[in-house]
């Protein structure tokens, strides 16, 4: 009973070692990448967020321009409306008032769909930067010996010796070299053909 037992234990000794071994996990090696940096200052990122610049400063012009004639009329229509002390106002001052109304909501839409084109080429443009910047990160990644990146917005501190941004930026770079920033047309949906009558 005893040889049995030590046979056993014996058997333990060299099967639960192999076990451990198997489920052992190497050593982690942590990277971090400034996601922001990159997205700020790769040379393809800086020409787009400098041509989003460009459309946002045409909307805020035409905006100004749309609204100083707007404002001007419809001062003048309110002070003519004030002057009549709350009698009926003429048939021309009352079409005015529909042609200043209707003025104010074109020029509203107009604004409104170039701001909704301007998020547009914005998420157009992250979209294109994603699908590079995350390739990149992992080519750097593997040729670095890392496991685990981490972004710089996540870790409290580290050392500057696991920060692979620079890296990351020049294959950024490598694999994007221009941005668009005009958005594909936004797709109708397909309209449903009406069947032919007696069908």
């Amino acid at each position: 009973m005893k040889t049995m037992f030590a046979a056993a234990l014996a058997a333990s000794t060299v099967i639960l070692p192999a076990a451990a071994q198997a489920q052992a996990l190497p050593e982690a090696k942590i990277a971090i990448v400034d996601s922001q940096r990159v997205g700020a200052e790769c040379t393809a990122c800086v020409t787009a967020a400098a041509q989003l610049k460009a459309q946002a400063d045409a909307i805020a012009a035409r905006e100004s321009e749309l609204a100083t004639p707007l404002e001007a009329s419809g001062q003048a229509i309110q002070a003519e409306i004030n002057a009549l002390n709350g009698a009926e106002p003429s048939a021309a001052l009352q079409q005015r008032v529909q042609q200043f109304e209707a003025s104010r909501r074109a020029a509203t839409q107009e604004i409104t769909g170039r701001r909704q084109t301007l998020q547009r080429n914005s998420a157009y443009v992250s979209q294109q930067f994603s699908a590079a910047y995350q390739p990149a990160v992992q080519t750097v990644m593997q040729a670095r010996g890392a496991h685990i990146v981490m972004d710089e917005q996540q870790a409290l501190m580290h050392s500057p010796a696991i920060d692979i941004t620079a890296d990351v930026m020049a294959e950024v770079n490598r694999r994007l070299t221009t941005i668009a920033t005009t958005a594909p047309a936004p797709q109708q949906p397909a309209q449903q053909q009406t069947p032919p009558a007696g069908r």
